[in-house]
């Protein structure tokens, strides 16, 4: 159990805890005298304490440098005790990236503060090649990023937490659905004036027929300027087909997203996959025929995979030749059914996977262009999409990196504004439940345009 005196402090100290596991009672004080942040961290009867100074103005920097000091204490006894480093060692938030961008904008490198978080030489060398490979696409409020959602999939995965369901059992929902979205899609025209790229995501968007895929790129075609980057995230291999290939390149896309997971036979029959690697094969040699960049995801750490089965599939993905490779590290949130199942990985195999990953990577020319990480995530790792050169996703990047407007149609889709230069951003949360979302599609245009555009 984790207690503190200080309330504002506590959700954030929460993820702290959470990276180390079960641990006995923890107690913690603070207290702020001048420019000195003062932390007692109490662990299994055992006092440390920890002063920190910093100069600050206003209410707004002290909770920030209180938060940020706070989890540093924190860390550092539970470090000492367990005798564990964590790879991004006190940070718990998100986006790494988008603190080191704060700390360039302040005219100081952001190697400092992330060594005094205890980030492992490994990770700031990572986030460095980030921010490099971003020269070019790294644009703060230079547009707007349009997603739309397909929350339908042809079964449900043991990791998924997502609110996707097998389409046979939602199958129902599809044409409401689709009408739905027409609407909230149409309504996106009068809110935005520049659009940098377009995404089409899941769930599969390739899982209802070609038919409904067709009815929403033909919702979606209208809003898209000449020569966007327009990418549809088809899925799994198993519904990927020539004629479905052909209808999105007839509208235009120029990025395509085969989401192999694993090469595994076995560890796809075990997540509830019914592709097998030949079949992502399959997918790929029929993608070879259009003009698109193709992505392919792998995760690692999914259950009852070795790293060398692990590193097998990277040397499969590698050999294809896509132009991104997306590198997930498993994330088992509340709702996913593996979450029941099993409680933690082993950290050291999850950590060889991802070591294997950036040495054949770089090894093969990809570089890593945006990263985030999760709560939950195994190991403590990150989730870090890697380009040949000149092929990053612009979406990607902006999306990641919080720099531009996000509208975002579809059940559970979350559109992002930014304000004031991006140093705040309002959100618009969609219902997660599909009935629910296409019962409430006209509430969900009047919220949105309410922010985006002060209701007119």
């Amino acid at each position: 159990m984790f207690k503190t005196d200080t309330q504002f402090l506590n959700q954030e100290m929460m993820d702290v805890v959470r990276l180390f596991g079960d641990l006995p009672d923890i107690e913690h004080t603070f207290r702020a005298e001048g420019d000195c942040f003062y932390n007692d961290v109490t662990v299994d009867g055992v006092r440390r304490s920890f002063c920190m100074r910093q100069p600050y103005a206003g209410e707004l920097e002290y909770k920030r440098y209180a938060r940020r000091f706070a989890k540093l204490a924190l860390y550092r006894a539970l470090s000492e005790y367990t005798g564990r480093r964590m790879p991004w060692g006190a940070l718990t938030g998100i986006r790494p990236t988008k603190l080191a961008y704060a700390e360039l904008a302040a005219g100081r490198p952001f190697e400092p503060l992330f060594e005094t978080f205890g980030v492992s030489p490994e990770n700031i060398a990572l986030v460095a090649d980030v921010l490099r490979a971003q020269e070019g696409l790294y644009a703060p409020c230079a547009g707007t990023d349009l997603y739309v959602g397909i929350p339908f999939c042809p079964s449900k995965c043991s990791y998924c937490s997502f609110i996707t369901a097998d389409i046979r059992a939602t199958g129902k929902y599809i044409w409401p659905y689709l009408h739905a979205l027409d609407e909230e899609i149409a309504a996106c025209k009068e809110l935005f004036t520049v659009l940098r790229s377009a995404y089409i995501g899941g769930g599969t968007p390739f899982a209802p027929d070609a038919e409904c895929i067709e009815h929403v790129l033909r919702s979606v075609a209208p809003l898209l300027p000449q020569g966007v980057e327009y990418t549809v995230e088809a899925g799994r291999p198993d519904v990927i087909t020539a004629e479905k290939l052909d209808l999105i390149a007839k509208y235009g896309a120029t990025r395509v997203c085969v989401n192999a997971q694993t090469f595994c036979d076995e560890t796809l029959a075990r997540i509830g996959r019914a592709h097998t690697a030949a079949d992502v094969d399959r997918a790929f040699a029929l993608a070879a025929g259009y003009p698109f960049s193709v992505n392919c995801d792998l995760i690692a750490g999914l259950p009852g995979e070795s790293a060398r089965e692990f590193e097998r599939s990277l040397e499969r993905a590698v050999a294809l030749s896509p132009d991104n490779i997306t590198v997930h590290t498993l994330c088992l949130k509340k709702g996913a059914r593996l979450k029941e199942e099993e409680s933690r990985l082993q950290e050291g195999q999850v950590g060889e996977m991802i070591a294997c990953a950036r040495e054949k990577l770089y090894a093969a020319g990809y570089v890593p262009y945006y990263l985030y990480r999760q709560k939950y995530m195994a190991g403590n790792f990150e989730n870090t999409g890697w380009t040949k050169r000149g092929k990053a996703c612009v979406y990607n990047v902006d999306v990641m990196e919080e720099t531009c407007d996000n509208l975002a149609c579809g059940a559970n889709a979350v559109s992002k504004k930014l304000f004031a230069g991006g140093a705040r951003i309002e959100r618009v949360g969609a219902p997660k439940d599909i009935p629910t979302y296409i019962a409430s599609v006209g509430k969900v245009i009047a919220e949105k345009r309410a922010c985006f555009c002060g209701g007119k």
